[in-house]
């Protein structure tokens, strides 16, 4: 089976790559520029470079490849970027989504869109599948208009909506785990939200997920996060304390005391019942994730 991933270089890109790696799968791997992945000496794995707002690269890349599976990762993900530079965001988030769905319709490609938590208003939280959407800034929107898009694809698809990824940094991406590590290893003050509620995902497990919907060929929409209730600020206070750093460098923060450009929902976290049901997903604690991403 011929996977193509976008989007491959980046944090969720490595992790999903290297599991499909593993499982024999052959893997086309993409992004913009070099590869910066560590797999080039493995024989089921190819890397592209591809921008995927271009059409005519895309189209090519496509005709050549014929991939079985897409999984469209890549995108624009970081919300204050997206709020300031909403053009940018919309071609890369809703318009290179579309320019991969149409060649992916050519050959028939099982088709994954990577989504977030950020397409829900925030107002109750633990959002199931079928739930209403309503983000309230420009990224969510993006998302839940490229989201659109994907289920009037004429074959299959699957929708993958997570919560704030972290994990072990790869590729030098790091996360707000590592960036807390950073700050405070610094002696630099770090400001953390405490009235945004998260479900936060450990990155294995994502990639984990993804794998069993390809492999079960698992079509529709899936929550896929952790099981763990916490605040931003809560994570900060734990990555602390587990590395056994000065917790009074983190200052506890508002929406109200601290702001910034594009609006977050305040209340997200996902059910993830149906994914547990039909995928076997099994969700690593905070806990142990953490322990993981600062192992060795």
């Amino acid at each position: 089976m011929k996977i193509l991933i976008t989007g491959a270089n980046g944090f969720l890109g490595h992790y999903l790559t290297s599991q499909l790696i593993e499982k024999r799968h052959n893997v086309i791997a993409t992004g913009k520029g070099e590869c910066r992945l560590p797999f080039v000496a493995k024989e089921n794995f190819q890397y592209v470079s591809m921008d995927f707002t271009d059409p005519f690269v895309v189209h090519d890349v496509f005709a050549e490849i014929q991939p079985d599976v897409v999984v469209h990762a890549g995108a624009m993900s970081k919300p204050d970027d997206c709020e300031q530079q909403q053009w940018q965001a919309y071609v890369t988030n809703v318009e290179g989504t579309i320019t991969m769905l149409l060649n992916a319709e050519e050959q028939k490609s099982f088709f994954i869109f990577l989504s977030t938590d950020f397409v829900f208003d925030g107002l109750t939280g633990m959002y199931k599948e079928e739930e209403s959407r309503g983000p309230v800034n420009f990224y969510g929107k993006t998302k839940e208009e490229a989201e659109d898009a994907v289920q009037e694809y004429e074959h299959d698809w699957a929708i993958v909506r997570t919560v704030l990824v972290y994990g072990k940094p790869s590729s030098g991406r790091g996360n707000l785990l590592t960036v807390i590590k950073e700050k405070i290893e610094k002696g630099e003050e770090y400001s953390v939200f405490d009235d945004q509620v998260r479900t936060p995902t450990f990155v294995e497990d994502l990639a984990a997920g993804i794998v069993a919907i390809i492999e079960k060929r698992a079509t529709g929409i899936y929550h896929l996060s952790g099981e763990d209730v916490l605040t931003p600020y809560e994570m900060a206070c734990k990555t602390a304390e587990h590395l056994g750093l000065a917790q009074s460098l983190i200052k506890k923060v508002t929406a109200e005391t601290f702001s910034q450009p594009a609006k977050r929902p305040a209340k997200t976290g996902f059910n993830i019942e149906k994914a547990k049901r039909g995928l076997g997903y099994t969700p690593t604690s905070f806990a142990e994730g953490l322990k993981k991403t600062f192992a060795g």
